[in-house]
C-alpha cells in the first residue's frame, strides 16, 4: 500500500492546505510525514523523523509532526519543548484518538485534515501570529 492508495492527489492538496490554513494565525509549524513502514515504536520514529527533518530548528520550538506509517497502521504525533510546554500528554493523545477514528472508517484526508485544524488552533492559542517576525521555517509539503 502506497501514500496514494488512502490519498489522492486531490486529498494530498487539501492536506497541504489544512496545513497553510493551519499556520496563518499562528507562528507554529506543523510538517505531516507518511511512509510505508514503521520498525518499532511509533513515538520513536517520528521523534527520529522529527530531527532528520530539522523540526526541532524552529525559533520558539513549536513545530509538530504528525506521523503516519500506512502499511503497519502506526501513527503518532510530537511536539517540540516549546508547545508540549504548553500542553500535556493527554491534549497529544486525544489528537491522536481523533485521527484515528477518521482513518478506521477509511478517511485519512479527513483525519489528517481535522488533527492540522486542531493543532493550528492550539498553536494559535499559544504561539499568536507575529506578522513582524513570522516566517514559514518549515515547508508545508507533505514528507515521506
Amino acid at each position: 500500500m502506497n501514500v496514494e492508495d488512502v490519498l489522492s492527489v486531490d486529498d494530498q492538496a487539501r492536506v497541504v492546505e489544512a496545513i497553510r490554513l493551519a499556520e496563518l494565525n499562528t507562528s507554529g509549524e506543523v510538517k505531516v510525514h507518511l511512509e510505508r513502514f514503521c520498525k518499532g515504536d511509533a513515538l520513536d520514529r517520528a521523534k527520529e523523523k522529527f530531527a532528520k527533518l530539522n523540526l526541532h530548528k524552529t525559533e520558539l520550538r513549536n513545530a509538530v509532526i504528525v506521523y503516519v506509517a500506512i502499511e503497519d497502521r502506526k501513527a503518532a504525533i510530537f511536539g517540540d519543548e516549546g508547545i508540549h510546554a504548553k500542553v500535556d500528554d493527554d491534549y497529544w493523545k486525544t489528537e491522536l484518538d481523533v485521527m484515528l477514528s477518521h482513518f478506521k472508517q477509511g478517511d485519512y484526508a479527513g483525519g489528517l485534515i481535522q488533527v492540522v485544524t486542531d493543532i493550528g488552533d492550539k498553536l494559535k492559542a499559544e504561539f499568536p501570529y507575529n506578522a513582524a517576525t513570522d516566517t514559514n521555517e518549515v515547508s508545508n509539503e507533505i514528507s515521506r
